[in-house]
């Protein structure tokens, strides 16, 4: 607890600095509050749209906890697929890359006109951004297992399914908890496109107070996205403390 403490208080000491030298700038300079709000003025917002904010965020983080939970089941199942064979991998690696490269912002029309308005299509905008990470660490971990550990396994007559589960998954999850790290932001971002075109939760927020010229309000739901991506990224950061503190180096010397 005392390391977690020592580790947390440095961002929190800059965040305050830095929302303290903002407010002082801002009011400073004079700028507009329809180019860039005061943190104060963020924080008023947020407190007198707490209802409505807490509301859309709910909505948003059942999208976000779906799309992350299918693109983690996913992810790690064709990553397994993939390092099972050099041919599956030379075959079919190349597509998994489309969920890297796909402009979301563009092919969301298209999730509505598939899945229709509402929580299936930012679901599956949350999935289709967050899987490629997954997949890219799993293949990665997977791949990594030392040879010798290997033909240990195959010497004692170690089937297919029982190296996977009991050598390879094992010595992969310090990658495929560093995917769904990045896996846990990117859902985020994917929900949050997915309901500017589906509807619903903090996307609809960010849009309707755009068209009121409510860019206070729009930062106050920007900063509740933020805290739903970092609650998500440090759920994932205490699963691999607790996951791999009595035996991988990273997490003891942590």
């Amino acid at each position: 607890m005392r390391e977690w403490i020592d580790d947390l208080w440095p961002p929190f000491v800059t965040l305050l600095v830095g929302t303290a030298l903002g407010e002082v700038l801002i009011q400073t300079l004079g700028i507009s509050p329809l180019l860039l709000p005061a943190p104060s003025a963020v924080a008023i917002a947020a407190y007198q749209h707490s209802g409505a904010l807490f509301k859309a965020l709910a909505e948003t983080t059942r999208s976000v906890a779906v799309g992350l939970a299918l693109s983690s089941l996913a992810g790690i199942a064709a990553g397994s697929v993939l390092a099972s064979a050099r041919w599956i991998q030379r075959a079919f690696y190349p597509y998994a890359l489309f969920f890297q490269i796909v402009p979301i912002v563009a092919i969301a029309p298209l999730l509505v006109i598939w899945f229709g308005y509402g929580a299936r299509a930012v679901i599956a905008a949350a999935f289709i951004v967050s899987i490629f990470p997954v997949i890219a660490n799993t293949l990665a971990g997977l791949l990594s297992v030392d040879p010798a550990l290997r033909d240990l396994f195959r010497l004692y007559g170690a089937g297919r399914l029982t190296t996977l589960w009991k050598l390879h998954l094992p010595w992969a999850l310090p990658f495929i908890l560093t995917g769904l790290r990045i896996a846990s932001g990117l859902a985020v971002i994917g929900a949050i496109v997915g309901e500017f075109v589906g509807g619903g939760g903090l996307g609809v927020v960010v849009l309707e107070a755009m068209r009121q010229q409510r860019t206070d309000l729009v930062f106050a739901a920007i900063g509740y996205a933020s805290l739903l991506g970092l609650l998500l990224f440090g759920l994932v950061s205490v699963l691999s403390h607790v996951a791999l503190r009595r035996w991988h180096a990273l997490e003891q010397s942590g």
